[in-house]
């Protein structure tokens, strides 16, 4: 059965994350892979994706969607984990800064697990079953 608190908590991460992107958009940009075309509205379109989205968490129409959604935006903004922990050990970041960098790389994985357990899984679950 779903927990309202972890998509309560979820919903409240993805808002903050999103706005975040509007707040300091040059960090964001600063860590795009040199690959991705306009780095500064990637930066936006990904911040309105994470706010939508995780409004979209708290309504059971919606939720799924917005799950999946999420899901393909935490794959997509992966690369741009990567660039960070490449830019860092570049700049000459501390090792401490370097090892949290490497540390956050399997956050991602177990983030999308969280979603997909959450929202997704669930609400499967929920559907009416067909006898055929």
């Amino acid at each position: 059965m779903r927990n309202p608190r972890n998509l309560f908590f979820l919903s409240a991460l993805f808002v903050f994350a999103g706005v975040i992107h509007f707040m300091i958009p040059r960090s964001y940009a600063g860590i795009m892979p040199p690959w991705v075309p306009f780095p500064m509205e990637a930066v936006y379109l990904s911040g309105v994706a994470e706010i939508l989205g995780g409004l979209g968490l708290l309504l059971a129409p919606t939720r799924r969607l917005a799950a999946t959604g999420l899901i393909t935006l935490l794959v997509a903004v992966f690369p741009a984990n990567v660039q960070m922990l490449i830019n860092a050990v570049a700049g000459g970041a501390s090792s401490l800064y370097v090892a949290a960098l490497v540390l956050r790389l399997p956050l991602q994985p177990l983030l999308i697990a969280w979603v997909y357990r959450s929202a997704v899984r669930d609400a499967r679950s929920q559907l009416p079953r067909t006898n055929w």
